[in-house]
């Protein structure tokens, strides 16, 4: 008797939604399986087969009874048709091959790519293989990724059936529900109106209930507040496209909001829900930016100092040999409550700001934007050695997270700094009150005066520049 005839030979077979197009049917490979078996004198046992499951999904039932039947002892070697028809995952098919099969002393054969690990060079080809595997599938998911992007370009909500309060999601469209429509305007009236995240909820719930129940979580208003769908945007992977469907609410209002939550942003966010949503601990607190480095400053023992100086929160550092100036919290709070005091009382001085043409500011934001195409290209590095393959995709995916964190650190940071402008009536409006309410109101009463007016402060040592929100 032949020594392959010998062999309890196991087939697996495995088709997704993606490959029922092309040639790779179960009847396909179940044939083509059956007739190299016949030419190579061996002796199939059974077949193992996965219908309509993605190769990057180890839990096929298929694939479990084959690890089975394997640990049990009643196999000795697996065929398939091709490569990927195991997996499409590097990790998952050198797992699969070492740890599962040559361990239990199993031969692994792939018909398509002509080796089997019975053999050196098989044992070889099966690391370059699983590399290409890989790619395959990760050229899948670009190409759904770019399909997504494109219909976000195009207007379209890509959240599915589970539209957002406010509207119904109806032939691939957005569509305003009325009723939810009248509830998120509630929603942004009243937190515009000074109450707290949960002052809104509870009056909310107590009063409204919509598609998914009432109005029980925070989470709920605060998700709302920030989310562009209601000014007629649609998003995906963190940018903004205009949208077909129609607005909720007007940009104005929400960037009213915005600037209010952005103003608010501090490292206890508990205050949000259950205080006044515009308290924070400093007056200054996210207003002022670092003129050397670009980094926003902080509260830190008495002082503002530059984040990338104090070093409290790395991921906001931008270069740790900052050496910006340090400034008491007072006598910088001083400082910014008498310049506003000026443009308020001093007609002259206010109409120099707002005629102040000749002057024009610093981008600040120099040295980010560099940081941020250096990262873009160390990115596009990573990708260049996976595909090579000269360092193992783990580790590549490890420093890619990494650098993808910092750049999102530094996005947000470049973001913050919106400059929304008000109108010389608007600016007016706001400094005729500032006087009073900077001598005599809280903080969180002072710091709507300051955040109003100022879109942000950069501090270069001694100089100290306001950017006026109504210039």
């Amino acid at each position: 008797m032949s020594a392959n005839l010998e062999k309890r030979v196991a087939c697996y077979v495995r088709v997704s939604t993606e490959n029922q197009l092309e040639n790779y049917s179960i009847d396909e490979q179940t044939d083509r399986l059956k007739a190299f078996c016949k030419a190579k004198d061996l002796s199939i046992v059974k077949f193992y087969t996965d219908g309509g499951y993605s190769g990057g999904n180890m839990n096929r039932p298929g694939l479990q009874q084959m690890l089975k039947d394997i640990k049990d002892k009643h196999i000795d070697m697996i065929i398939v048709y091709k490569l990927d028809r195991l997996s499409r995952s590097q990790k998952d098919t050198l797992t699969l091959i070492e740890d599962e099969f040559l361990s239990n002393d199993v031969d692994f054969v792939s018909m398509s790519e002509n080796f089997d690990t019975s053999t050196p060079f098989g044992k070889a080809m099966i690391g370059i293989l699983s590399v290409f595997a890989q790619l395959e599938k990760d050229q899948i998911t670009e190409r759904f990724t770019m399909g997504r992007i494109g219909r976000a370009k195009n207007g379209y909500y890509h959240g599915g059936p589970t539209a957002p309060t406010g509207y119904d999601y109806i032939d691939g469209e957005l569509v305003v529900n009325e009723y939810e429509a009248l509830q998120v305007k509630e929603v942004f009236k009243r937190f515009l109106d000074g109450q707290s995240i949960n002052a809104i909820r509870k009056y909310m719930s107590e009063h409204y209930t919509n598609k998914y129940g009432n109005w029980s979580s925070h989470t709920l208003v605060l998700n709302i507040l920030k989310n562009k769908v209601y000014i007629g945007k649609v998003k995906f992977k963190g940018k903004a496209y205009a949208g077909k469907h129609k607005p909720i609410i007007s940009t104005d209002i929400f960037n009213d909001v915005q600037k209010i939550l952005t103003s608010t942003k501090r490292e206890d966010s508990k205050t949000i829900f259950q205080k006044n949503p515009f308290k924070a601990n400093n007056l200054l607190t996210s207003l002022i930016y670092c003129k050397n480095c670009g980094a926003r400053f902080c509260g830190n023992h008495g002082n503002y100092v530059c984040y990338s100086r104090g070093k409290t929160d790395k991921r906001k550092i931008i270069d740790p040999n900052c050496k910006n100036k340090k400034w008491n919290i007072q006598a910088l709070d001083k400082i910014i409550k008498d310049e506003i005091l000026e443009a308020a009382l001093n007609k002259e001085y206010f109409n120099k700001i707002i005629s102040n043409k000749e002057i024009v500011p610093v981008d600040n934001t120099k040295k980010m934007k560099k940081r941020i195409d250096e990262i873009d290209k160390q990115i596009v590095r990573m990708m260049d050695l996976y595909q090579v393959g000269d360092i193992p995709i783990e580790q590549i995916s490890h420093r890619i997270v990494k650098l993808k964190k910092e750049k999102d650190t530094i996005s947000d940071q470049l973001v913050d700094k919106k400059q929304t402008k008000l109108s010389i009536a608007e600016a007016k409006g706001i400094l005729s009150r500032a006087a009073i309410i900077l001598e005599n109101g809280d903080l969180s009463q002072q710091r709507m005066v300051v955040s109003n007016l100022i879109d942000y402060i950069e501090i270069d040592d001694e100089c100290i520049q306001i950017h006026w929100s109504f210039v």
